[in-house]
């Protein structure tokens, strides 16, 4: 019988493999296997466009770098069909053990996985067509290492799909709420206590420039939503499980994770509140003919989604 209930199918993984150190700080829980799903869900029309700008298609061998439980992985199987190959790469053995029952229950023969540390492990010697990265980098004690290795195995004219942080702390309310803010300062401070960068976007598009890619697009996306909306629901998940977690890890104590819970509940019974989100930057870069940089950039304007004001019945 097929599976279809991945609720069941993350406890089946948790069952099957053994934590290991190759963990996340949000976990690999079935919570957080959840919640990504519906970051997918929430995010999935904006990466589609951007594979569709950078001309992924059939026939094409592609890497999901950071791959998590999988879901964009099957939609980059989809788009490169059963000519062309995908390979997801992740640390966490739950998570890719979850990849490969959804693959074998999908028959996505184009898809395979493999657990890798990037921090640890170099990437596999291939030759690709196309990346997709996002808000891996940012987690990283030496991202540039993993932009020059992505370099290396892209074939000329292949495109590499980044999705990172620019600035993180754009995350807040209207009106303000101070739980939120303290919320964001947390997980920014143990991010960078941890060995990262929330705000790693900023220097992407320079190395790439080194690395000799022509950044084709780049958007900042940063967009205001209300609740019920589905970036709303994003972001208040990610409260949600976050405090959970820096209160289990003795980052926040049980106190002040529950009065941040308690006022995203309030701000979600108000509609006139916006949430604002973390600032990311979507690039879209091509690895040049010539191996060098050339610094052609098509520059597009600040992106914010203020149909918030549209009247309500």
């Amino acid at each position: 019988m097929a599976v279809t209930d991945y609720g069941v199918v993350a406890r089946l993984c948790s069952r099957a493999s053994t934590m290991t150190t190759n963990d996340y700080v949000l976990g690999t829980h079935d919570e957080e296997v959840a919640r990504l799903q519906l970051q997918h869900r929430v995010w999935r029309p904006q990466v589609l466009d951007a594979f569709r700008r950078a001309g992924s298609r059939s026939g094409q061998t592609l890497l999901d770098i950071g791959c998590g439980p999988g879901d964009v992985s099957q939609d980059l199987a989809e788009i490169a069909g059963v000519s062309g190959r995908v390979l997801a790469i992740d640390k966490s053995r739950r998570f890719l053990d979850l990849l490969d029952l959804r693959t074998r229950e999908r028959r996505l023969t184009q898809l395979s996985s493999l657990e890798l540390d990037l921090d640890r492990d170099a990437l596999p010697d291939l030759a690709i067509d196309g990346a997709w990265c996002r808000w891996v980098m940012s987690f990283m004690a030496r991202p540039r290492d993993l932009v020059v290795q992505v370099a290396a195995r892209l074939r000329r004219g292949g495109v590499l799909v980044v999705h990172e942080y620019f600035d993180y702390a754009t995350w807040r309310t209207a009106p303000p709420c101070p739980e939120v803010e303290e919320f964001v300062r947390a997980v920014m401070r143990t991010w960078r206590e941890s060995g990262g960068e929330p705000d790693l976007g900023l220097m992407l598009p320079h190395w790439l420039g080194e690395l000799g890619f022509d950044v084709r697009d780049v958007r900042p996306i940063v967009e205001a939503t209300r609740p019920g909306e589905p970036k709303w629901d994003w972001l208040a998940a990610f409260v949600e499980s976050g405090r959970r977690r820096m209160a289990s890890l003795g980052v926040m104590s049980p106190e002040r994770a529950a009065a941040i819970s308690a006022a995203v509940e309030r701000l979600a019974a108000d509609p006139t509140t916006l949430m604002m989100t973390p600032g990311v930057l979507e690039i879209v870069a091509v690895r040049n003919q010539r191996g060098a940089a050339r610094g052609i950039w098509i520059r597009r304007p600040f992106c914010s989604t203020m149909s918030v004001f549209r009247p309500r019945a």
